[in-house]
């Protein structure tokens, strides 16, 4: 059992006032002890200041579905995945730049391609450096980048071409990287995010629960991304499904995933925080509550499963009492038959997971 430093007032104070926190006392924040409803009020009164009710909403594109080398123990397009997906080849320059206008139509403030693989070659990081252009040059939408590890050099590529973001998660600590892949280190990992930084391009880097860590594994990694000044940290929740490596695992309850969202948000008060892939699962009708920490969200999918529709996710911001960080009036996209449709296209290359429990059987 960890060692209390102090009350869970003279704490929450400590996180009020923003004083960093040891990493004792963060592992604190995750134990029984703590309340849960008493760490997301505090942690509500930061998220306020930095970003007043608003919940940024993300859209993903899969630019390019498996064919990966590398053996991710969690991922579904992982070399040794017998998890049966659409695989495909990069899309070319027109589908991508639909799909950013698309993502714009829709609502989203920031349009995310993610691309399998180690990392991009000199050609890709050129493609992606032109697309990148024609995209900023036609939409007033951030854009964010996800294709693997990545040199100093041509990281300032894209740096020059407007990107906004740069998103390679650390997923793990250190000392658990080796239980869920070895065909690349930690520390590669980390000398992306490095060399992302080296050139002023922000830093979306976050982690993965529910992948067997240990309290204080999800303390060290929330240290880090604050060593390496990240600025937008997804926090994702293992999904497992049927022919992953890592095989089932226990589920973490949604009072564990709250406290958990709490936490960044007591390490992280300025960072955007991104309730990601799992968070429908996991976090079920406490969405609303893990709000009060996070500011953002992804809507519609998360690479190869299906998420919640359009509709349920705004429903679900704004009865909880925030609001949708849109430049877009998205009335009509509430209220039309029409977006249901062309959101279900959206999804063709994505697994539905239509029940609970066919992603997690009841007796798992």
């Amino acid at each position: 059992m960890y060692v209390k430093y102090m009350n869970s007032n003279k704490l929450f104070e400590k996180i009020l006032a923003e004083t960093p926190l040891t990493k004792a006392e963060a592992i604190s924040l995750l134990s029984n002890e703590t309340d849960m409803v008493e760490l997301l009020s505090t942690t509500y009164t930061l998220r306020k200041k930095y970003f007043q009710k608003n919940v940024r909403i993300h859209i993903l594109n899969n630019s390019q579905n498996g064919y990966c080398p590398e053996d991710c123990h969690y991922c579904v397009q992982a070399k040794d995945s017998k998890v049966p997906i659409e695989k495909y080849t990069k899309k070319d320059e027109d589908q991508i730049l639909q799909e950013a206008e698309n993502a714009y139509k829709k609502g989203a403030f920031r349009y995310c391609m993610v691309f399998s693989g180690r990392g991009p070659s000199k050609k890709r990081v050129e493609f992606l450096s032109n697309v990148i252009k024609k995209i900023k040059a036609n939409y007033p939408i951030e854009v964010c980048l996800s294709p693997g590890l990545i040199s100093k050099e041509d990281a300032k590529l894209l740096a020059e071409s407007g990107l906004d973001r740069y998103n390679h998660n650390l997923n793990t600590s250190e000392s658990h990287y080796e239980n869920i892949c070895t065909t690349h280190t930690f520390k590669d990992r980390l000398d992306t995010l490095s060399n992302v930084n080296a050139n002023n391009i922000d830093i979306c880097s976050g982690m993965i629960v529910g992948m067997g860590e240990s309290d204080k594994d999800i303390v060290d990694v929330a240290f880090k991304l604050k060593e390496v000044n990240v600025k937008s940290i997804p926090i994702n929740f293992y999904l497992h499904m049927e022919g992953n490596k890592l095989g089932k695992l226990p589920k973490v309850s949604a009072e564990k995933c709250c406290k958990i969202v709490g936490l960044f948000r007591a390490i992280h008060p300025t960072a955007e925080i991104r309730l990601a892939a799992g968070r429908e699962y996991y976090l079920g009708d406490m969405q609303s509550m893990a709000l009060m920490a996070a500011n953002s969200l992804f809507m519609n999918g998360y690479l190869n499963i299906k998420g919640s529709d359009i509709h349920d996710t705004i429903g679900m911001i704004e009865r909880a009492g925030f609001t949708v960080d849109a430049d877009i009036d998205l009335s009509n996209l509430k209220e039309s038959a029409k977006t249901v449709a062309a959101l279900d296209a959206f999804n063709t290359s994505q697994l539905e997971l239509k029940t609970k429990e066919e992603l997690y059987p009841i007796n798992a």
